[in-house]
């Protein structure tokens, strides 16, 4: 695992584009763009990291952190978000990157981290859950993608 960097940019944008075309994992319904995808990398540094699961040069897998919500008084909570290259799930490269940036979060002071995952989304509850978080909510019927209506499962850790 190691922080991102600008030259990891396209091979996130590939991991991440592939979800949002082919998958619920995301609420995103248009691919990033090169563009899009820079500004992103510009966002996640500093107190909002973007962390790199790589194999023998090749990005597998990614988690961040980003700010839950604008309002001041939610400044010490993040939200996480971890994708892996389809190829290699169920290898231990999300737990990887989820426990890395949970201990970031930690060491930036936050208090409390937040994953906001689609609510039939299984093995990211389970991987979720294998970090500590615990099922705090489900919002109903918040999304629409694919011409159905989906849940939001909200996780929690304090940290």
């Amino acid at each position: 695992m190691r922080l991102g960097k600008p030259d990891d940019a396209e091979a996130l944008r590939q991991i991440y584009n592939g979800e949002v075309v082919s998958s619920l994992v995301t609420f995103d319904l248009v691919p990033r763009t090169p563009e899009d995808q820079h500004a992103w990398m510009a966002a996640h540094g500093g107190a909002y990291p973007v962390v790199v699961g790589e194999i023998e040069g090749r990005v597998i897998g990614f988690a961040s952190l980003s700010p839950y919500r604008p309002r001041p008084a939610y400044a010490t909570t993040v939200e996480d978000s971890v994708y892996v290259a389809a190829d290699v799930r169920g290898q231990g490269v999300g737990k990887a990157l989820l426990s890395e940036v949970v201990r970031l979060a930690g060491a930036h002071g936050f208090h409390s981290v937040i994953g906001r995952i689609v609510g039939d989304h299984t093995a990211s509850i389970a991987l979720h859950r294998s970090c500590g978080f615990e099922l705090v909510g489900i919002e109903r019927e918040v999304g629409r993608k694919f011409g159905r209506w989906l849940d939001v499962a909200v996780m929690q850790l304090l940290v």
